[in-house]
């Protein structure tokens, strides 16, 4: 029996394809996703891995085996998923791995009007279920089989991202983009069409084995190529996706990465302007900028866990209009409180060609403090490690500590925050401070305890 333990994440599911899951255990989640939604109908979109298409249909066919008529939408990013599950107002289901080397996939679920499904919104009783199933044998299918169609949302997504940010008086741009052969491939053409931007593509070809580099702008190796294409093409800003294409990142002209906490920041003040004294959500490890430029906007901050689902559940609970994360996640409540890379990208652009200063002057407004970035230690005890770093801050002097999400360190000239990683024995750190010497010696002495 396969060991739904190993693929069945925090908020989605995610595992090595055939190894830990298949064709035959997607049927069985889409059955259980659609009795523990209560969805008459779904909505269902892959990316380009090669296995994404037996297992999106595979998954259809389990919802439908159940009466429960579903909406294929084919390829698309999981922003484009989000769109259709809030314009449909049906739950939806994305196969896709993300930014994971080729041999993996995974479900990204979602209920109606693209609400969050995690651990404790129905990812725990979806896994109950076919566990269940896999020992005692399917489910009988209902009496009358529900229907499966094709729907093309591709051109609605993008009229509706248009419709939120005005693009219309920027002054011409010219644009690289790096789909690292995801999903912005599909997406970003039929989006920037017809805008005032000179694109310069790179590894647009929708290729699942990820030939050029992996699709995980996040680490600093895979946006080697963009930022080199930056500086020889002379352009005004380089844009990376991730492989689902729901994360992007920045680099401005000089081919230097823009910190997604500047971003949040930049969008932040954007949408604070048409929603004066809104709130803007943002992670604990998020920069101290964003809720410093919110407060100066007028707005109310608001800080939260890292993770989409504790994101999306406060957007929801706060009414706040936008929330960001540090890796790259960017909420709208215009987007049904998801998160759309896209989006965040068409405010950076409208941004930066709404004035005739360069990218980097622009951002420098909402980039004030030196960053570690997350470092990341294996452990073997990361409880034990976590308290011995607890009780070497406790006794410091103007220092706060909180447990809001792993354990966080306040002092008037610095922070960090030291998280364990939800699926590998890691604990990961991030440190800010007011300059880049109080930052390298915080984070020294952080890791000198954490791996002792």
């Amino acid at each position: 029996m396969a060991d739904l333990s190993q693929i069945v994440k925090a908020y989605d599911v995610r595992g090595v394809v055939p190894d830990q899951w298949d064709a035959a255990l997607a049927e069985l989640f889409g059955a259980a996703f659609v009795q523990v939604t209560g969805a008459s109908a779904i909505v269902v979109g892959h990316d380009m891995r090669p296995s994404s298409p037996e297992l999106s249909r595979a998954f259809a066919r389990g919802a439908a085996a159940r009466g429960v008529d579903v909406t294929e939408i084919g390829l698309c990013s999981t922003d484009q998923l989000y769109f259709a599950s809030g314009r449909l107002d049906l739950p939806g289901a994305m196969f896709t791995a993300s930014h994971n080397p080729a041999q993996y996939n995974g479900i990204k679920l979602c209920r109606a009007g693209a609400a969050p499904v995690g651990q404790d919104t129905g990812l725990a009783d979806i896994r109950t279920l076919v566990e269940q199933w896999l020992e005692a044998g399917a489910p009988e299918p209902a009496a009358a089989p529900g229907r499966i169609t094709q729907q093309d949302v591709l051109a609605d997504y993008a009229a509706h991202l248009r419709s939120l940010v005005d693009l219309t008086r920027i002054r011409p741009l010219k644009v690289v983009v790096d789909a690292g052969n995801g999903m912005g491939g599909h997406t970003v053409p039929t989006v920037f069409d017809g805008l005032p931007l000179d694109l310069v593509p790179m590894y647009f070809e929708l290729d699942g084995t990820f030939p050029n580099h992996e699709a995980n702008p996040l680490d600093p190796k895979n946006i080697v190529d963009l930022q080199a294409k930056v500086r020889e093409t002379g352009a005004d800003i380089g844009l990376a996706f991730d492989g689902d294409a729901d994360r992007c990142f920045v680099v401005d002209e000089r081919g230097e990465p823009v910190p997604p906490s500047a971003i949040t920041a930049l969008v932040a003040a954007r949408e604070l302007a048409k929603s004066p004294g809104a709130t803007v959500i943002h992670n604990l490890i998020t920069s101290w900028s964003v809720p410093e430029v919110v407060k100066e906007q007028g707005g109310t901050a608001v800080r939260t866990r890292v993770g989409h689902s504790f994101i999306k559940q406060e957007m929801a609970r706060s009414g706040a209009i936008f929330g960001g994360e540090h890796s790259a996640h960017y909420y709208f409540r215009d987007f049904w409180n998801a998160d759309t890379g896209m989006l965040a990208a068409l405010h950076v652009l409208a941004a930066l060609g709404g004035q005739g200063g360069p990218l980097s002057e622009l951002v420098r407004q909402y980039d004030r403090y030196a960053a570690s970035g997350e470092i990341n230690s294996t452990v073997a005890d990361q409880i034990g490690r976590a308290a011995a770093v607890k009780a070497a801050y406790e006794g410091l002097e103007g220092a706060q500590l909180d447990d809001l999400d792993g354990l966080t360190v306040t002092t008037a000239d610095w922070w960090f925050n030291l998280r364990a990683s939800n699926t590998e024995p890691l604990l990961r750190l991030n440190v800010e401070a007011r300059d880049a010497a109080t930052v390298a010696r915080v984070r020294d002495e952080v890791l000198a305890i954490v791996r002792a």
